[in-house]
């Protein structure tokens, strides 16, 4: 067997920091071959930790986080802003939360979570490097927003098909306007681990702390590991290792700790550690999102920046950890995330043991194998598999402690479905078995015999069924030949809309009298079947016209059985209002139930 050591080269720290504009882009092939893994590459170079006097946390579940799933509504939103605030944000630990600002539903919710008054989480919002998008932050009152400048060359030559110096001057401009109107620029270095850090990222960042001098404004910098190619590793080279590129922004750079962001992703297993990393070279502030849910693998999980920081600054003062559960059950329940059962903290058997001997220590003394007084900490108390020994009351604890159930609503003896429960357990060790009743096995059970506990899978496949199907209206209601009312420009977009997404089966518009202006926009296969639905057919007495006249708000109808097709159908509708506001008519469409599980593979 060949014995290979570890890959080395030397390092490229220049005297001066000033810009390289390249002809062609540096793309590190070495260490990013793309057709093998990324490479880890060694310079043996130490940098010494320096944690800032301050660490906190900031969030982005509204943001990057909502990327990755189904939009979540606006109560939903508002509702986990407050938790967020319970968490940490009392007293800073999570100092604030990003928002998109672009629909009307984004701008809602910035007013809703606004009007909770909490000083912390701040509300910031998050644009693109458009001066245009700035009318969108003013308009909104924030005093921070997040601006994309993508920093590697595989964004600035590959995706914006610019130079360097054209990349940073663009950006520059708009952090100019940013200033102008007094608001603080938050410049997120996207793909910051794949790019030139003294040829492109060092140069950027002195002009924007120079900027920053000259504004008065302190600018941010969000150093985005975009694809989790950041390395913690002592020693690592550039542009992988987190202690060079933290120390690079803050001792060549000039950028003041609590003016730094650390943003992690977690594709190659390295969200917490590469974060904490950061922490402990110099960045005063580590971003995440809850649950950790966000593109591709998703972010660094909130819960465990919080567990972090205490354990880092010896200090949970301001800080509810028992709140984490509450968000767990928020997103299972209401929100209909399914959630690994082993995920730290959250997952459903995350404190649970199946080993029979660990057991036998738990029932003697539950620290030889609980990381923490989960009980206390989390509101979660320690589990163990059912077996024989169990009792009616070992049943009654595994039923409370899985589902997480809360004091008013936990069972006890003598309920029927715990009794059920644990006689089906009885009568497995009476038949001769010898193993362990897994949780697998007691999770079907108590649904069958506690069926008031849970939701049905077919309860989630409908709610998600229902965000999918408003998402998708929301686009179209929103669009400016769907606003102008004239069918001449809205029927080439709502056959448009029909073939690219074959779930539809019925695409149309009435104006605000309940008349339909449109022709009949179908699936080719049912154009037929709608021949009798004329031009000017009224809905005036239907629901989904019905309700967004009077909200003003999207509706969607309960399944129901087509009368047209005889498929299993919801309908979505949506108002049309223009830039005054005013209520033109509604845009609505028939949506096959099946074809739209299936497509988004939710079944």
């Amino acid at each position: 067997m060949v014995k290979k050591g570890f890959l080395k080269i030397g390092v490229d720290v220049p005297g001066n920091f000033k810009l390289r504009n390249v002809e062609t882009p540096n793309l590190y092939r070495d260490i990013f071959p793309y057709t093998e893994i990324c490479k880890t590459v060694f310079d043996y170079n130490i940098e010494a930790p320096n944690p800032p006097d301050e660490i906190f946390i900031t969030d982005t579940t509204f943001r990057d986080g909502q990327q990755s799933r189904a939009p979540y509504k606006v109560q939903q939103i508002v509702d986990l802003f407050d938790m967020l605030h319970r968490l940490g944000g009392a007293t800073g630990v999570i100092r604030q939360s990003e928002f998109f600002l672009y629909s009307d539903k984004d701008r809602e919710v910035v007013q809703k979570c606004r009007e909770r008054g909490y000083r912390y989480p701040e509300i910031t919002g998050w644009i693109r490097a458009n001066v245009k998008d700035f009318a969108l932050v003013k308009e909104m009152e924030l005093k921070e927003t997040g601006i994309l400048t993508s920093v590697s060359d595989y964004h600035i030559f590959m995706k914006l098909k610019k130079d360097r110096k054209k990349a940073m001057d663009g950006y520059l401009r708009v952090v100019k306007k940013a200033l102008s109107e007094g608001i603080r620029p938050r410049c997120h270095f996207e793909d910051f681990t794949r790019a030139d850090t003294y040829g492109f990222c060092v140069p950027f960042a002195i002009e924007l702390m120079r900027l920053s001098e000259e504004s008065g404004i302190p600018i941010k910098i969000r150093l985005a590991d975009t694809m989790g190619y950041g390395a913690p590793y002592p020693g690592t080279a550039l542009p992988r290792s987190v202690p060079k590129l933290i120390q690079a922004m803050v001792r060549d750079a000039g950028v003041p700790p609590a003016q730094l962001e650390w943003h992690g992703h977690n594709d190659f297993y390295k969200a917490i550690i590469n974060s904490v990393t950061a922490w402990l070279y110099g960045c005063g502030a580590v971003n995440g999102s809850l649950l950790g849910i966000g593109e591709r693998t998703g972010n660094t999980p909130i819960e465990a920046l919080v567990v972090e920081y205490i354990s880092l600054t010896g200090s949970s003062e301001g800080v509810d950890t028992r709140v984490i559960t509450e968000i767990r059950n928020y997103f299972e329940h209401e929100v209909g995330e399914a959630i690994p059962k082993n995920q730290p903290f959250v997952g459903a058997e995350f404190n649970v043991t199946r080993a029979g001997i660990h057991a036998d220590g738990i029932y003697k003394n539950e620290e030889i194998y609980n990381i923490f007084d989960t009980a206390k900490i989390l509101d979660r108390p320690l589990g163990v598999m059912i077996n024989e020994k169990s009792g009616v009351a070992g049943v009654v604890h595994w039923i409370n402690s899985y589902l997480i159930l809360p004091e008013g609503r936990k069972v006890d003896k003598r309920n029927p479905g715990a009794a059920r429960l644990y006689k089906w357990v009885t009568a497995q060790y009476e038949k001769g078995r010898t193993t362990d009743i897994s949780n697998d096995e007691m999770a079907k059970l108590a649904r069958k015999y506690l069926p008031e506990y849970f939701v049905s899978d077919f309860d989630q496949i409908k709610q998600r069924a229902h965000e999918m199907a408003a998402h998708l209206i929301l686009e179209v209601a929103e669009l400016e030949e769907i606003q102008s009312m004239d069918p001449e420009r809205i029927e080439p977009v709502l056959t448009w809309f029909v073939e690219d997404n074959p779930f539809i089966q019925f695409a149309y518009v009435v104006d605000r009298n309940g008349f339909k202006v449109t022709k009949n926009i179908t699936q080719i296969v049912d154009r037929a079947k709608y021949g009798r639905v004329g031009l000017h057919e009224e809905y005036v007495g239907r629901d989904w016209f019905i309700e967004p006249i009077k909200s003003g708000k999207i509706y969607v109808t309960d399944l129901y059985t087509s009368a047209i097709t005889g498929a299993l159908c919801l309908t979505v509708s949506a108002p049309i209002c223009c830039d005054e506001e005013e209520l033109k008519g509604v845009v609505g469409c028939d949506i096959r139930f099946e074809d739209l599980v299936k497509i988004d593979g939710i079944e």
